[in-house]
C-alpha cells in the first residue's frame, strides 16, 4: 500500500452530499451543460488526426497533472474544439493536487471570490456550486474556502465535464521521437508502456518545475524515518504526545504547525532565520494591480527584479492560521533560530541554535522547493534544451539572483523555449504550465488567483501550434474550397 493509498483507506471522501444537496447539483450540472451548449461556436473540432506508422494513437495534447491546472487547461482546449486530449495524474481519482493528501491548512489561502477554471462560465463556479448546496447566506458568510470543499469542488468540476483523465499512471519520461512527435514513457495502475502527443503540457504543480528541498545538513545527518518536508504525507498519529520541531517560517510552517497540535502533537516548535515574523505579502498586491494579466508582458529586466523582490518576501501565514497554531499551550515560536547543527541521537534529533539546543523526536522540513528543469526526471533527456533565465539575460551588478537564474525562460504561453538553434526542434510543442513559469509570466500556471488569466494564454499557445503546424493543408484545402451554401434561384421556378 503507497501512502496515497492508506491516506484514501484511512480518510473518508467528503463528498456524501445531502438529498437535498445532491439534488441541487444535479440541477445545477444541467444548467452547465445548457450553458456551455448555448455557448458552443465554433461547433466541430477543427484539429486534424495525425496517423502513425505503427497504429499507435496519437493524442493531439497530453496533459500531465489531473489537478486543478491539469482539468482547467483541458477544458481551455475543449471549448476551443481540440478534443483528442488525454490527462494524465499519478494519483487515485479525486485524490489529484495537494488539497487532501499534504495540504494541511484549514482554508485555501485566496480570496473566496476569485475565479479560473470556470473560464468565465458563471454557473461553473465555485459560487455557484457552494450557493446550489447551502445558499446564498451560506456564501455570505463564508470567509474563505474550505481546502476539502475546494476538492469536492473539483470532482465536482471533472465529472460535469466529463474531462478525460488517467488516473494512477506515472510519466517516467518525455523523448521526441519525430518531428512534432513525443513519446510519454508511462507506469501504474493506470497504464504502462508509450503514449504519443504531439504537445505536452506540465500542469505538475508548485513542485512540476523542479523538487522540494531539503537542505543537505538534514539529509546527510538525519535518517528519513526522523524528518519529512511539509509535501510528504505525515503519520501524525504516531506522534502525538511527541515534541516535533519545525525548520522555516513560511505558510506551510505554520499550517503544519496548528495541524499537527489538533491531531495531539505535544509541543510543536516552529523556527524562523528571521529576527521577525514575515508580515508582508505582495501576492495581495499583485492581484489588484494589473499584475495577474499584464505582468507577461514586461520585459525581462523588469521581470527579472519584480520576481526578485516577491522571493524576496517569505509568504506568511494568514492571520486565521497563526492565531489557530498559537492558541495550542504547547506551540512554541524562535525568532532569530537558525538551525546551526543538527545531530541524530538514539534519543531523538537534536537542534542546535545560536540561541539553545533542543532534543526532537521529529523534524518537519517546511524549506520550499527549488526550480531547475535538470531536476525533473521526466525531462531528463530534454533538460540540456532547454533555455534558463540564466542563458538569456545578465543582470545588473550585484542584483543577480540564482533563484530566478534556475526558471525556465518560458515563451508568452508557457512554452519553453530553446537554448540554441539545434535544440528547437526537440522541444517545440512542450508547455511549462506549472510554478516554474513564476520568473517569466508571474503568478500564473499553480496560483489560483492568475490562473483567470493564465489559461487563455496557455489555450491560445497550443491552439496556435496546432494551427500552425498544419496550415499548409489547411489553407490547400480553404482555396479548394467550394461548398455551395446558397440554393436559390431567380427567377422562382
Amino acid at each position: 500500500m503507497n501512502e496515497i493509498t492508506t491516506k484514501i483507506a484511512d480518510t473518508a471522501f467528503c463528498d456524501a452530499p445531502t438529498p437535498e444537496a445532491e439534488k441541487a447539483l444535479f440541477v445545477l450540472s444541467a444548467q452547465v451543460r445548457l450553458d456551455l451548449e448555448m455557448l458552443d461556436y465554433p461547433a466541430k473540432p477543427w484539429v486534424r488526426p495525425r496517423a502513425h506508422e505503427s497504429g499507435a494513437h496519437i493524442y493531439d495534447v497530453v496533459i500531465i497533472g489531473g489537478g486543478q491546472s491539469g482539468l482547467a487547461a483541458a477544458f481551455g482546449l475543449m471549448r476551443e474544439k481540440v478534443e483528442n486530449i488525454l490527462i494524465l495524474d499519478e494519483n487515485p481519482a479525486g485524490f489529484e493536487g495537494p488539497w487532501i493528501t499534504y495540504a494541511r491548512m484549514v482554508t485555501l489561502r485566496t480570496p473566496k471570490y476569485l475565479t479560473g477554471p470556470d473560464l468565465g462560465v458563471p454557473s461553473l463556479t465555485f459560487r455557484a456550486w457552494w450557493t446550489a448546496q447551502f445558499g446564498a447566506e451560506a456564501w455570505d458568510s463564508l470567509v474563505k474556502i474550505p481546502r476539502e470543499e475546494w476538492m469536492r469542488y473539483l470532482r465536482w468540476f471533472r465529472q460535469v465535464l466529463a474531462l478525460p483523465v488517467q488516473n494512477e499512471t506515472r510519466v517516467a519520461s518525455v523523448d521526441p521521437v519525430g518531428p512534432q512527435l513525443f513519446r510519454l514513457t508511462v507506469s501504474g495502475a493506470g497504464a504502462a508502456g508509450d503514449i504519443l502527443a504531439r504537445k505536452v503540457v506540465f500542469a505538475t504543480g508548485i513542485q512540476g518545475g523542479g523538487e522540494w528541498h531539503v537542505p543537505d545538513f538534514i539529509e546527510s545527518k538525519v535518517s528519513p524515518s526522523r524528518y519529512a518536508h511539509t509535501s510528504e504525507m505525515i503519520d501524525f498519529e504516531a506522534l502525538k504526545g511527541k515534541k516535533i520541531g519545525i525548520l522555516g517560517g513560511g505558510a506551510s510552517a505554520f499550517d503544519n504547525a496548528q495541524y499537527a497540535l489538533g491531531l495531539g502533537v505535544g509541543e510543536v516548535h516552529v523556527f524562523l532565520r528571521r529576527e521577525r515574523m514575515p508580515r508582508v505579502n505582495p501576492i495581495r498586491y499583485m492581484e489588484n494591480a494589473g499584475f495577474l494579466r499584464n505582468f507577461a508582458t514586461l520585459d525581462d529586466a523588469t521581470k527579472y527584479a519584480g520576481i526578485s523582490f516577491f522571493l524576496g518576501h517569505n509568504q506568511p501565514p494568514t492571520n486565521d492560521t497563526f492565531g489557530r497554531a498559537a492558541a495550542y499551550p504547547g506551540f512554541r515560536l524562535h525568532l532569530g533560530s537558525p538551525w546551526a547543527d543538527v545531530q541524530e541521537t538514539p534519543e531523538g534529533v537534536k537542534v542546535t541554535t545560536p540561541k539553545d539546543t533542543f532534543l526532537f523526536d521529529f523534524i518537519i522540513l517546511s524549506t520550499g522547493l527549488m526550480t531547475d528543469v535538470k531536476l525533473r526526471p521526466e525531462l531528463a533527456n530534454l533538460a540540456g534544451d532547454i533555455a534558463n533565465w540564466r542563458d538569456v539575460y545578465a543582470p545588473p551588478e550585484g542584483k543577480a539572483n540564482a533563484l530566478i537564474d534556475a526558471h525556465p525562460y518560458l515563451g508568452p504561453s508557457f512554452e519553453f523555449t530553446p537554448k540554441n538553434d539545434d535544440s528547437a526542434g526537440r522541444i517545440y510543442g512542450l508547455f511549462a504550465y506549472n510554478y516554474s513559469a513564476l520568473a517569466s509570466l508571474g503568478l500564473s500556471a499553480a496560483a489560483l488567483s492568475g490562473m483567470k488569466f493564465a489559461l487563455p494564454r496557455l489555450v491560445a499557445g497550443i491552439t496556435r501550434q496546432l494551427f500552425a503546424d498544419d496550415s499548409d493543408k489547411i489553407l490547400a484545402d480553404y482555396f479548394a474550397y467550394n461548398e455551395e451554401e446558397f440554393i436559390g434561384q431567380w427567377p422562382a421556378s
